[in-house]
């Protein structure tokens, strides 16, 4: 697919659920689970060993059911790793430039984070397709909608801090899409391999996201 229709699915599926776990075992795996939950974007995070190694596994698996992506790059180096892994987009808890021109000269889809007004301006003024906004448990929805005002052309994507309770707040708040971490790749389901219950979690937030869109076309 394209870059445009890459964005699109994201912003079409509205979870990006995030990958990590202490061990990389039975991350394909899990990535199996979140797809049968209805969850088609994910990313795999590059502080999970061998992060390289579950990317390709992934891609190889399910790459043409999914939209994978690549956490955690905080790198050039890391970036050019990741996509040629099979990367269809980079995510990074903060703003580097060059990141994201490495991101652009392999036309993938760039997620920087920023938290503030300035950190969030200069990541879309950069070329960002969608901004990051990290750690989103610290503002809240509150923050997001406060950002959203001065900024509607900015697509922001709250990660941490999203779970069953605060998911749908975000939404309202202006969320494009959701990044979901822990709260749904719970840490223990992955080391107990208990994967019914990641598919569970994928089935419940992506209905979440389904019935809270449905309810703002109609507000």
């Amino acid at each position: 697919m394209s870059k445009p229709e890459n964005l699109q699915r994201v912003l079409n599926s509205g979870i990006v659920a995030v990958i990590r776990a202490k061990s990389g075992e039975l991350l394909a795996d899990v990535a199996e689970a979140l797809l049968a939950g209805g969850v088609e974007v994910m990313e795999v995070t590059f502080t999970v060993p061998n992060a390289v190694s579950i990317l390709e596994q992934v891609a190889d698996r399910i790459g043409d059911r999914i939209l994978l992506g690549a956490g955690t790059v905080l790198d050039t180096e890391t970036a050019r790793i990741a996509i040629l892994a099979g990367a269809e987009f980079l995510v990074s808890p903060a703003t580097n430039a060059q990141v994201i021109e490495m991101a652009r000269r392999y036309d993938k889809l760039m997620l920087p984070g920023a938290f503030t007004p300035t950190e969030v301006i200069t990541a879309w003024q950069a070329g960002a397709d969608i901004v990051k906004v990290f750690p989103a448990d610290i503002g809240g929805p509150a923050h997001l909608k406060a950002l959203r005002g001065p900024l509607p052309q900015v697509r922001v994507l709250p990660t941490g801090g999203v779970n069953l309770e605060t998911a749908a707040d975000f939404l309202r708040a202006g969320a494009c899409a959701l990044g979901v971490g822990g709260a749904l790749v719970e840490s223990k389901a992955v080391e107990t391999g208990n994967l019914s219950r990641i598919e569970d979690l994928a089935k419940q937030y992506v209905s979440i996201v389904r019935e809270t869109r449905r309810a703002m076309e109609t507000d």
